[in-house]
């Protein structure tokens, strides 16, 4: 209760705050919700009015409201009736001439709200119609334009396109029930912001590349609940670009989530850290990438993280932990005290968000199905790791033909210090079922794995691990042997192993 206290005084002041103010109908002012008249002066004079007076209710009634980029101010709640909607302007300049600004956007300020049952709509592909005139007329700028990336696809840059909702430096923030859609960026960032609460929310944006759902950047006291997030990037981030910052208590839970990214990410912007996170009870379903990832690259601090409650169907990978160093300074981060408990998980052998609008890029190599990984650096380890209660199922049908790393071969695989991180940084794996390497402290409770189909490697690698515990591991499928691989690791604590075979043959140490 005392983590949160603070959280829940913020939130009980806020409400009683919004409930005494008067409301200012954004049409007394002029606005028109016909779908092609611009509003942003109508609006944005609400808005100001309502500050002015000490704050107040901005209310959105049923209609389509065109809008330029709006100023949220102190004391404003900005209420959504049921069939409101604010469209974003199709018109690339009314974003402003170089970096677009978002849509929607407070800074500094304090007690304010976004509610209500209505819709704010980017827009998206109206929008992109008019960047892409603009770059092939040269009126508009652009680094990427035409260039060639990683994945072979044109993108326009990131400054170029508007997010929906971009709040810095607020206290006091609540976001409720409203539905965000079609954004042609990050839907929503908060940065530097304490005591937000996002909850009941919808999020629906395939539309285009670096859609991510929820971005929480260095703030602290954030709660996000009962929410539905449907997004082409990462479905709920956080991230971290202060080293003298970092997320702290965040609580996540009762959220569905679908990416064609990560559905849970911390990083990878990982330079400050993230610190006392809990989540629970999420649904993770066709995603690309990892129901839950942990990164961090960027020498930050990440501790005290608890996730519990998870039940991923249909995504790339279940658990994806990475300690790396891609900073180019000389600082080395830390990723110690992590839990999860109770994840349930099936991995496909396909593209889990094939059919989507914007799919993850493919890889391009061939490979076999990948294991859930926890993967530190040389001298620098993983710490601390708790797994209770997990049971994944692969779908397997892994090939030597397709590709093939063999057990004598663990120091062919490649550490990728500084590579950006996803659970495929290491090319193909020697394990179906979890790798491990460079980790100190890792307990394993009432793990459960099995695959579909025949899969020939080994089920779970351990190459430098220290104090490894395996607690009721039961492995309930294995085509060869062995089912387990200690390499450069201290001979285990193991209590009620389950193996397909004689664990005198079922583990080998090297």
């Amino acid at each position: 209760m005392k983590k949160i206290a603070p959280l829940l005084v913020a939130c009980l002041y806020t409400g009683a705050l919004f409930c005494q103010q008067k409301t200012y109908d954004i049409t007394a002012f002029g606005a028109k919700g016909d779908g092609k008249t611009p509003n942003t002066l109508a609006i944005q004079a609400a808005i100001d009015k309502a500050t002015a007076s000490g704050g107040g209710k901005v209310v959105v009634p049923a209609g389509n409201f065109v809008s330029g980029v709006i100023n949220i101010k102190s004391g404003v709640e900005l209420y959504l009736a049921p069939g409101a909607s604010i469209l974003g302007s199709t018109k690339r300049l009314d974003y402003g001439p170089k970096d677009a600004s978002a849509l929607i956007v407070a800074s500094n300020q304090h007690d304010i709200a976004i509610t209500g049952k209505g819709t704010i709509n980017g827009r998206a592909l109206q929008l992109l119609d008019d960047i892409n005139r603009m770059l092939n007329a040269g009126t508009l700028e652009d680094p990427d334009w035409k260039t060639v990336n990683p994945w072979h696809q044109v993108r326009t840059n990131e400054s170029n396109r508007p997010k929906i909702l971009e709040f810095r430096d607020c206290r006091n923030i609540r976001v409720k029930g409203i539905t965000l859609k079609d954004g042609l960026c990050w839907i929503q960032n908060y940065k530097n912001c304490s005591n937000l609460i996002i909850d009941s929310i919808r999020v629906e944006s395939t539309t285009y590349w670096n859609n991510d759902g929820i971005d929480i950047t260095d703030c602290k006291d954030v709660r996000i609940t009962h929410s539905f997030i449907n997004a082409a990037d990462d479905g709920i981030c956080l991230k971290s670009e202060d080293r003298n910052s970092r997320c702290e208590n965040v609580y996540i839970a009762h959220c569905t989530v679908r990416s064609s990214a990560s559905a849970i990410k911390f990083g990878t912007a990982s330079v400050g850290g993230f610190k006392k996170v809990t989540i629970r009870d999420i649904k993770v379903y066709d995603t690309y990438r990892s129901a839950v990832a942990l990164e961090c690259v960027d020498g930050g601090q990440v501790e005290d993280i608890d996730i519990r409650n998870v039940k991923a169907t249909n995504t790339g990978n279940a658990i994806f932990i990475r300690l790396g160093h891609r900073n180019t300074d000389s600082v080395i981060g830390r990723l110690r005290h992590v839990y999860f408990g109770n994840i349930t998980a099936e991995i496909p052998r396909g593209k889990p968000d094939k059919g989507y609008r914007t799919e993850g890029p493919p890889l391009k190599y061939p490979h076999n199905v990948f294991p859930a990984s926890i993967t530190g650096l040389p001298g620098h380890p993983v710490e601390d790791v708790v797994l209770e209660n997990i049971k994944m199922v692969y779908e397997g049908g892994a090939s030597k033909d397709t590709a093939y790393v063999g057990l004598d071969a663990l120091n062919t695989i490649t550490e990728n210090v500084p590579g950006y991180p996803e659970f495929s940084m290491f090319g193909e794996l020697p394990a179906w079922g979890l790798y491990v390497r460079h980790v100190n402290g890792l307990q394993l409770k009432n793990i459960e794995l099995r695959f579909k189909k025949t899969d020939f490697r080994t089920a779970c690698v351990f190459d430098d691990v220290k104090n490894l515990k395996l607690d009721d591991l039961r492995i309930l499928s294995n085509a060869g042997l062995p089912v387990l691989l200690l390499n450069n690791t201290p001979s285990p604590s193991m209590n009620k192993l389950q193996l397909p075979a004689d664990p005198a043959k079922a583990i080998r140490i090297q």
